[in-house]
């Protein structure tokens, strides 16, 4: 008899549903914050650097993240082509952090010290001339630009408010180290550290 109230009403019934997912959700994503393995960085991990945090931002911003995800899942077919899985405790210092589903191109997670520097700037410039079947646009105003470093202390205090280690020299030096640097050199130094707190394992 209750039931049929219930079904009977649907504001009621919205409500009730509503409350069910809510539980369910909070099951799922409250244990989540006491999980050592979700919420410590794994050992080695360090904040990124002045020139690799601009760097991540010129990624974020030229839409890398939109075709290519950094999470690798733990199968056989993901773990023979890229390497070791993606694991929380690699990108507990990420905000946000780049996990996806998209591969337009391929997975970036491990990508870093796979190629030269020399070799991204090609690939970078124009990217047939070193993966020919790529679909991938060319990036070449990225060597023209310079990027802007009087913003970069202020980004790593900001991230310092969410959780991010950065010292007092960290934020000193930040002006320092990225003044004068391409858009270009920030992104492949960005790019040359991915996955390299975990060897890659084939």
């Amino acid at each position: 008899m209750k039931h049929e109230i219930i079904e009977k009403n649907i504001g009621l019934m919205i409500v009730l549903i509503l409350v069910a997912i809510s539980f369910g959700a909070l099951s799922e994503i409250v244990p989540l914050f006491f999980i050592d393995e979700t919420t410590k960085p794994v050992d080695g991990l360090k904040p990124h650097t002045a020139v690799e945090l601009e760097g991540r931002d010129i990624y974020i911003r030229e839409g890398c993240h939109v075709c290519h995800t950094q999470m690798i899942r733990p199968f056989r077919a993901e773990t023979e082509r890229y390497g070791h899985y993606s694991v929380s405790g690699e990108h507990v210092y990420e905000h946000p952090f780049l996990w996806g589903s998209k591969r337009t191109g391929p997975d970036l997670a491990r990508v870093g010290q796979r190629y030269s520097d020399d070799w991204h700037n090609a690939h970078l410039m124009n990217p047939r001339d070193v993966v020919p079947e790529s679909n991938m646009p060319g990036f070449s105003w990225l060597f023209e630009n310079t990027v802007d470093s009087s913003l970069t202390g202020k980004k790593m205090e900001a991230l310092r408010k969410v959780g991010v280690p950065y010292t007092d020299d960290d934020i000193a030096g930040a002006q320092k180290a990225v003044e004068g640097k391409t858009e270009a050199e920030v992104l492949v130094a960005y790019l040359q550290q991915l996955g390299t707190v975990l060897k890659n394992k084939r």
